[in-house]
């Protein structure tokens, strides 16, 4: 089955009280004329989260373990194995997981099981961010560090709480963490959802075609980390997360298959643990087409794409997020893959 012909699933996640349920029933109530399978992931034994989702036509499934750990994910094949066999009914699928859970272990469920994967494509994690708590949030509850690195998609919500001053600064916070995924600031999660849905988010291209500078490393940015504080340049005030941190790299030509194939599996097998996301899109020598892969930890997941176009720059660039990495080791090791 084509990338295309699979059935997109959208993860929305967010710290408790953030407004993932606003934006939920603002999906599943406005005139689109989409059907969506909704999937609730609840906290503890007493599930009200799915009495909160307003009816319409959707049907919404529960989870009730809402643990941070594989029986999420089993709970989560199962539901979505079942949905495949109605295939028709629904156009995508939704889940919304708890305020206090990872993302990480919903993200992988999409590569480890293959009944999902040859069925079913994550499309994009959207992330609901609370303008008002967000910082406070960030200091006490690595949940919520781990939901903004994880996503493709932010909305920083309840921006009328909070001050400019206040908004910028929680911002460049958010930045600091995760500097592409697509970020929208709304009130009571007023965003188009024609901007948090079908977004193939989950790619590279996205990345590059929101910030097309994001590969281009700039000197400046490795130097005089003012860690905690955060410091200016251009007129703008810069934070750099001691933990979280997002490393970058590109070649102009081919990579060799025989360096890079084993190089990025050794690396996600060794690093796992700290990288939550990865992305690349490569050459391959002697292929025509575009290679792109992604991974969550150590869960890694690659083929090839549309052929490389006429006139086209034929170059690889790869993207790791992750706590405590170390970016000369994961150049140099990207770099001496060269073809």
């Amino acid at each position: 089955m084509s990338e295309s012909d699979k059935t997109p699933v959208t993860v929305l996640t967010g710290y408790l009280g953030a407004g993932k349920t606003t934006l939920l029933n603002r999906i599943l109530s406005e005139p689109h004329g989409k059907r969506y399978a909704v999937i609730v992931n609840e906290f503890g034994e007493i599930g009200i989260d799915n009495e909160l989702v307003v009816g319409a036509d959707e049907e919404v499934f529960e989870m009730n373990n809402g643990c941070i750990c594989c029986t999420v994910r089993g709970d989560l094949i199962r539901i979505i194995e079942g949905l495949m066999k109605r295939k028709g009914k629904f156009d995508a699928i939704i889940v919304e997981t708890t305020g206090l859970a990872d993302p990480a272990p919903v993200a992988q469920t999409f590569f480890v099981d293959e009944d999902v994967r040859a069925r079913a494509r994550l499309d994009a994690v959207v992330t609901v961010a609370d303008a008002k708590w967000l910082a406070a949030r960030l200091r006490d509850a690595p949940e919520a560090k781990n939901q903004i690195a994880f996503a493709d998609v932010i909305i920083l919500n309840k921006v009328d709480l909070v001050t400019p001053a206040e908004l910028a600064e929680v911002e460049a916070r958010i930045r600091a963490i995760n500097p592409y995924a697509r970020l929208h600031k709304a009130t009571k999660c007023d965003v188009a959802i024609s901007e948090v849905l079908e977004r193939r988010a989950f790619d590279l291209d996205r990345i590059l075609d929101i910030e097309p500078e994001f590969l281009h490393v700039d000197d400046h940015d490795h130097h005089d980390h003012d860690h905690g504080h955060g410091h200016h340049h251009h007129g703008l005030k810069h934070f750099h997360d001691e933990e979280m941190q997002s490393v970058s790299a590109r070649l102009d030509g081919d990579l060799d298959p025989n360096k890079f194939m084993p190089w990025i599996n050794a690396l996600t097998q060794e690093q796992g643990p700290k990288i939550l996301r990865c992305k690349g899109i490569v050459s391959l020598k002697d292929d025509p087409k575009r290679f792109v892969f992604q991974g969550v930890h150590m869960m890694l997941d690659g083929e090839p794409q549309r052929d490389w176009k006429a006139g086209e720059k034929r170059e690889s660039k790869v993207v790791f997020i992750g706590r405590d990495l170390d970016e000369d080791e994961i150049r140099r090791g990207f770099l001496a893959c060269a073809a």
